[in-house]
């Protein structure tokens, strides 16, 4: 049975705060999750949206920056884990090593469609540019199975190739198998035991970063913020628990 740290949508981009990636990381290190998935959209990626092409909300953005944003964030949520690593070593210590595994997200995403568009800038833009060393990375979409859960960024109609919509115990029914998803600000989470005893479930937690989205307006930026903890995750159950950013603030941000 293995301890798996669920990490939401983080929407790393210049001019939003990110300290809260190292208060997962120090989150981390006290609680040494075996496995730890991040959801993807990490890197937002602003200047590179389609929705805002030929609109003021990108004037003055820059792909670079973007990058380094999420870089910068990702270096504070590591730092706590490499400097226990490193005092492990000096102690002679087993060293703390967890498997960690990048899901690419629809964000980070618009790099890949966007050197699509501009083929002039392959071999000069790419997923590489994220630095994303000692993750195992998957695309956009691709499906990951760890102790017989789906993860991806989120499940996909195969008709139509939109992701699938409904609450968490509609969704379960129509991907069949226990399974964990970002994409959607918001938490959500359902269960369900089948006739020969199994358990499945489906959460859906889509929101780990401080700063409010504009686009969302004043009513839609109320939604739940956090990081999700499956404990003894075996045969596609596992027991969750919801970490929320106001209590990593409360206990790490100090």
């Amino acid at each position: 049975m293995k301890k798996i740290l669920i990490i939401p949508d983080t929407q790393c981009k210049p001019g939003v705060p990110n300290a809260h990636l190292g208060w997962l990381g120090k989150y981390i290190v006290d609680t040494r999750p075996d496995i730890i998935v991040h959801l993807g959209d990490h890197f937002d990626l602003p200047s590179l949206s389609s929705y805002d092409k030929g609109t003021a909300a990108i004037e003055g953005k820059r792909v670079v920056a973007d990058i380094e944003a999420g870089r910068e964030a990702m270096r504070l949520l590591e730092k706590p884990i490499i400097s226990l690593q490193a005092a492990q070593r000096r102690y002679k210590k087993p060293i703390y090593n967890p498997r960690k595994v990048f899901l690419m997200g629809n964000h980070e995403q618009r790099l890949e469609r966007y050197v699509n568009s501009n083929p002039e800038l392959i071999g000069m833009l790419s997923y590489d540019d994220f630095d994303l060393k000692g993750w195992e990375t998957y695309d956009y979409l691709q499906i990951v199975n760890i102790e017989n859960i789906l993860f991806s960024h989120y499940f996909a109609n195969p008709m139509s190739g939109r992701p699938y919509t409904g609450r968490a115990a509609s969704l379960l029914q129509r991907v069949g198998k226990s399974f964990v998803m970002g994409h959607r600000q918001e938490l959500d989470f359902a269960c369900r035991e089948l006739v020969d005893g199994s358990k499945q479930l489906a959460i859906v937690a889509g929101a780990f970063y401080q700063h409010d989205e504009g686009y969302k307006g004043y009513q839609g930026n109320k939604h739940w913020r956090g990081v999700v903890v499956l404990h003894e995750a075996a045969d596609g159950w596992a027991d969750p628990m919801f970490v929320s950013l106001s209590y990593l603030e409360r206990k790490y941000g100090k």
